[in-house]
């Protein structure tokens, strides 16, 4: 296992560094959680604020995957569209899941006051068209969550109010978000794993769960060292579990996600950039992300590998997606680039639910997963204290396996997106 961060601006810049042990010999908790990232730590910190205690097992170290690493945009909703909740669990579940993913949004700020977490938190989010077509599907999307959602924090921009807000002549609208925006994500999670721990939550890293034995009276987790017996266990670890649990293994597939880090611009250059520091995306299916660092960083986030190899010459692929949003930046070198996985569904909604009695699980956030992981634990420590009704209302959507069994899938996805490549180019 490792106990370095990749090699990301994030990691250059976090604020603290944790020194948790490695499980060693044999241990109890009331619950043992699997994962230290977001979901885990969530959930951990919310049952040690009911008073179980927790203990909380990493492969890694903590923010190790997709949550020391993503690109930090912290957005409502979930990976897939409403409708296709709509579809699997009615109007009426569909209507309670997206207000509990615009209160995911209020939990992160709180926990950010309460905890005082410096993780760099900043207001207002852009999804950015780039053709007609989506300037038309983004107004559409505005009606539906007004009429339908009761969402009505968006305004849609046309091309002169975002070259107002940003230097780029690359879109021809977008639907701005005051209520989402973007953080350092790292700092984030080790700030909610120093609250944990200070809740009395114990986290050992570099303690990688092999087994898992469901018993009756307990269920053990494994690791190389030692073990922890516990009535309850969570799996939080998402893109990087692995086979751990083979009845949820086949409906997510970890797929690679890339983002580079600029050298600093300066403060006069970036926020003629971006002169209200929001976060933006655009609407394409293979998109492009980014958004300023505290420190005046342009942070660029693009392209996927179903494959999960990183492209060749990523920091020179990821400074030339740059510059077809700012070509003014061609003097500007990358200074970092990285990438990790994260786990997508087949339907691309979130995938949360319980394997028995005692075994509870989230994952499949399909690159939604700043705000919605920490919902997904706040979700799981109401199941475990017996208040289940908002976390089974996520079984009421349909997952299927990915086809093609774990040879084939990949393969098959890469089959499939090829068409969602081609209908960006139209």
């Amino acid at each position: 296992m490792s106990q370095t961060h990749t090699h990301s601006y994030y990691a250059a810049s976090a604020n603290q560094e944790l020194q948790c042990p490695t499980l060693q010999g044999h241990h109890s908790a009331d619950i043992c959680i699997v994962g230290a990232g977001i979901t885990g730590l969530s959930a951990a910190l919310n049952l040690a604020e009911r008073g179980y205690k927790v203990t909380v097992l990493e492969a890694n170290l903590v923010g190790w995957g997709a949550s020391g690493r993503s690109g930090g945009q912290m957005i409502f909703g979930y990976g897939c569209d409403m409708s296709v909740i709509e579809k699997s669990a009615g109007k009426v579940a569909a209507r309670s899941m997206w207000d509990m993913s615009v209160e995911a949004i209020d939990v992160l700020r709180e926990r950010v006051e309460q905890h005082h977490i410096r993780c760099d938190l900043q207001q207002g989010h852009l999804h950015a068209a780039i053709k007609p077509r989506q300037m038309n599907e983004l107004e559409e999307w505005q009606h539906g969550l007004e009429k339908d959602y009761g969402y009505d924090s968006l305004t849609l921009w046309d091309q002169q109010d975002v070259q107002l807000k940003m230097q780029s002549e690359r879109y021809l609208g977008g639907l701005f978000d005051a209520n989402s925006g973007h953080i350092h994500p790292l700092n984030y999670t080790l700030g909610l794993a120093q609250a944990a721990l200070d809740a009395g939550v114990t986290i050992y890293t570099d303690s990688a769960v092999t087994k898992v034995t469901r018993k009756s009276q307990a269920n053990v987790c494994q690791t190389a060292q030692g073990q922890i017996k516990a009535q309850q266990v969570l799996f939080c670890g998402n893109a990087y579990m692995g086979k751990l649990v083979p009845e949820i293994s086949n409906k997510i597939m970890p797929v690679g996600t890339y983002i580079g880090a600029t050298e600093p611009l300066g403060e006069a250059r970036a926020k003629a950039l971006i002169n209200n520091n929001m976060a933006i995306a655009d609407v394409n299916f293979v998109l492009d992300y980014f958004r300023l660092s505290a420190d005046y960083r342009m942070l660029f986030g693009g392209r996927v590998s179903y494959s999960t190899l990183a492209p060749p010459n990523l920091m020179h692929s990821m400074r030339q997606r740059m510059l077809g949003v700012f070509p003014q930046l061609a003097d500007v070198k990358m200074a970092y680039s990285w990438g990790g996985n994260v786990a997508i569904t087949m339907n691309r909604g979130p995938h949360f639910g319980r394997v028995g009695q005692d075994l509870y699980f989230a994952q499949g956030f399909s690159g939604h997963g700043i705000a919605a992981t920490g919902l997904a634990g706040k979700l799981l420590a109401e199941a475990v204290a017996g208040q289940a009704e908002r976390f089974d209302l996520f079984k009421e959507i349909s997952h299927l396996p990915f086809p093609g069994g774990s040879l084939l899938k990949t393969p098959a996805l890469m089959l499939a997106m090829t068409w969602y490549r081609l209908r960006d180019m139209l």
